[in-house]
């Protein structure tokens, strides 16, 4: 394979128009590859002029007629559905609001009050021990809070723990470190036949590979609740909110019992403007939404949600991901030829089927260091303790021609052995 190979792929690329929807050109004249868009989304080229309208004529004339006349107050719900047509879930099941911690505290709160009702003689959560830390904090927390215990597993071992104690097993579709992909639809089948609630963690899942959290009406193979993130995938900017999601079974039943979530805000209340002091939680999930939305937050993340949406004319979420395992096979294929010998591990899975958007490599000793020494020379990718060199492939701007160059530019630092300078083995705050 040559880079000439690389380019005549993105000639055919069916996929290539959508990367004019992003600020790459001053990336692209100073030669910059950039392979974090799993950490954080890049700029698109509507969002500036977007949020100067919010700020100068939204905020700045309309002020508080805003949100009545520009739409604030439903932008949560409005740039929720948009998300649901990405992730396999309906109208008015996805609400945009807080961040992927909080949510994941909200929506695992109710997994929790009803496995405490319905099968209150389990009182397990199950997850990986890999899985991303604020969840296993948040789990943690919850557990001891409700007299539950968490198990962590390794990945291997979560079949082994569905059993008549799991209560409830949260994990991340696919994993921050290895990009491992869960089989959605088999383990939630798997969790339910035991008794128990699935919680899926969308944040490296929504919007570059496909995901169906309703399983296309098969109940038993649907999740019960979900949470996700606003600024990988999304491109909604650093920070955006995330967004959460329960199964419309499951906020049926919290209507019918007036069930409250842990944090029950004024915006979560049937009727905010009357100004009660007592709570009536809203109807469906508008419930799960707490304080005052971020306008200029999300209306950056409707934008970021946008570009996804423009891959509708182009093929869809079923073309993001042909592309998307294009693109890790070529990296893969790429890193084992013209890197052999370094030392470095491909970790993420061989298998497509169980493969995110992203490709991790492992060094015993050097990962981080490589890393910094790659991003000086123009490559950007990120690095995971304590041994991973993490690259994310967004399918909507990366190219061929920038794996070929990112990986050529990794044989040259690992050949000249530049990564062994000192300067590139100063640990910055955020790595």
């Amino acid at each position: 394979m040559t880079r000439h190979d690389c380019l005549a792929r993105d000639a055919v690329d069916a996929l290539s128009p959508l990367r004019a929807l992003f600020a790459l050109d001053r990336l692209d004249a100073e030669g910059i590859v950039y392979l974090d868009g799993n950490s954080l989304g890049v700029l698109p080229r509507a969002t500036p002029d977007r949020v100067r309208e919010v700020v100068a004529s939204e905020w700045g004339v309309g002020l508080i007629r805003s949100w009545n006349a520009a739409g604030w107050i439903t932008l949560s719900q409005r740039i929720g559905d948009k998300i649901a047509r990405l992730v396999g879930a309906g109208p008015g099941e996805l609400v945009v609001a807080d961040s992927t911690s909080i949510n994941l505290f909200k929506v695992l709160s109710a997994a929790i009050s009803m496995a405490k009702t319905d099968t209150p003689s389990r009182r397990r959560i199950v997850s990986e021990r890999s899985n991303f830390p604020t969840d296993l904090y948040i789990a943690d927390t919850l557990a001891r809070e409700h007299g539950f215990e968490l198990a962590l597993m390794d990945d291997d071992e979560v079949g082994t723990a569905v059993d008549d104690r799991l209560a409830i097993l949260l994990l991340t579709h696919v994993n921050y470190r290895t990009g491992r992909m869960h089989r959605m639809a088999e383990v939630s089948r798997a969790a339910h036949a035991a008794g128990a609630l699935m919680v899926w963690d969308l944040a490296h899942s929504a919007g570059a590979v496909p995901v169906d959290l309703r399983a296309s009406g098969v109940v038993d193979d649907a999740g019960d609740f979900a949470v996700g993130c606003g600024y990988k995938y999304l491109n909604g900017g650093p920070g955006a909110p995330g967004f959460a999601w329960a199964h419309p079974r499951h906020t049926a039943r919290m209507d019918r019992e007036q069930w409250r979530q842990p944090l029950s805000g004024w915006l979560g209340h049937a009727a905010p403007f009357e100004f009660t002091a007592d709570y009536r939680p809203a109807p469906g999930m508008s419930r799960f939404i707490c304080g005052t939305p971020p306008m200029l937050s999300l209306a950056a993340l409707e934008c970021g949600v946008d570009t996804v949406l423009a891959a509708d004319a182009h093929g869809g979420i079923t073309a993001l991901r042909r592309k998307s395992v294009a693109l890790t096979d070529v990296f893969i294929e790429l890193v084992e030829w013209r890197c052999r010998g370094h030392g470095l591990r491909v970790v993420t899975p061989r298998d497509v089927t169980v493969r995110g958007s992203q490709v991790a490599l492992a060094h015993d000793t050097g990962a981080y260091a490589m890393v910094q020494a790659l991003i000086a020379r123009g490559a950007i990718g990120d690095f995971r303790a304590p041994d991973i060199l993490r690259f994310g492939f967004t399918p909507l701007y990366t190219r061929f021609v920038d794996v070929w160059d990112a990986v050529d530019r990794l044989r040259q630092i690992l050949e000249t052995g530049e990564w062994r300078e000192p300067r590139f083995n100063v640990r910055a705050a955020v790595t």
